[in-house]
């Protein structure tokens, strides 16, 4: 063999190795990239569908929190109205004037004596009746929250009076606007006491209801 022919094939050779090796860099550095693009388009991808999940969760938490505390204060807004409307209202045997009836509590009522808008005045029940001597209208206001009103039939005491049902009031005067009465039944059983003390008392008795006023007139109505 020539020493020409020995140099082509040297670098022949040669070139062959070089572009085997350029291949291989190429094929290496497609791979490289390939990878770091695909790892980081899953790592954003995961971040991203992280965060949108996180923003879709914490979303309807914050607004559903919202609408609670706004249905809860519209709730006590409605309780607080509820409290302060009467639970009926009944008129009175005057013609004019109306009861407006609220409920307390237990056996605690307020009813409120008004007339052409302006509240007249007040009785309140708290385990006992009360009653009312509105210039000759009676009222008396029971433990269950009834109104009872009628016009007249007052006795002024001190004294001994036939009442309506067959009962007998005998009324005493203790001081100044203080007068007591004693309901009196058959055989003069006392049943109950009314007593008014500055201010007008009422009872019941047996579907009787009686009125004693702290002027000491009492009146009773079947």
């Amino acid at each position: 063999m020539s020493a020409s022919t020995t140099v082509r094939t040297a670098r022949r050779r040669t070139l062959r190795v070089a572009a085997a090796a350029l291949v291989a860099a190429a094929g290496l550095s497609l791979t490289a990239c390939s990878g770091a693009d695909a790892t980081g388009t899953k790592a954003a991808g995961r971040t991203d569908m992280g965060t949108v999940a996180e923003s879709r969760h914490a979303g309807p938490s914050a607004g559903s929190q919202g609408a609670e505390a706004k249905a809860g204060a519209v709730g006590e807004q409605a309780a607080r109205s509820k409290a302060g409307a009467p639970v009926r209202t009944v008129p009175l045997a005057d013609g004019i004037s109306k009861a407006e009836i609220y409920k307390l509590g237990d056996q605690h009522y307020r009813a409120k004596i008004v007339a052409r808008g302006d509240i007249l005045a007040t009785l309140e029940t708290n385990q006992r009746d009360a009653g009312l001597d509105a210039n000759d209208m009676f009222v008396v206001l029971s433990l269950d929250g009834t109104v009872h009103s009628w016009m007249g039939g007052g006795h002024q005491g001190p004294g001994t009076f036939k009442l309506a049902g067959g009962w007998t009031a005998k009324v005493t005067k203790v001081g100044e606007l203080h007068y007591r009465a004693q309901i009196l039944g058959r055989g003069g059983v006392v049943y109950g006491t009314a007593d008014a003390n500055q201010q007008d008392a009422g009872v019941v008795a047996n579907g009787v209801y009686i009125v004693l006023s702290s002027g000491g007139v009492i009146s009773a109505h079947a």
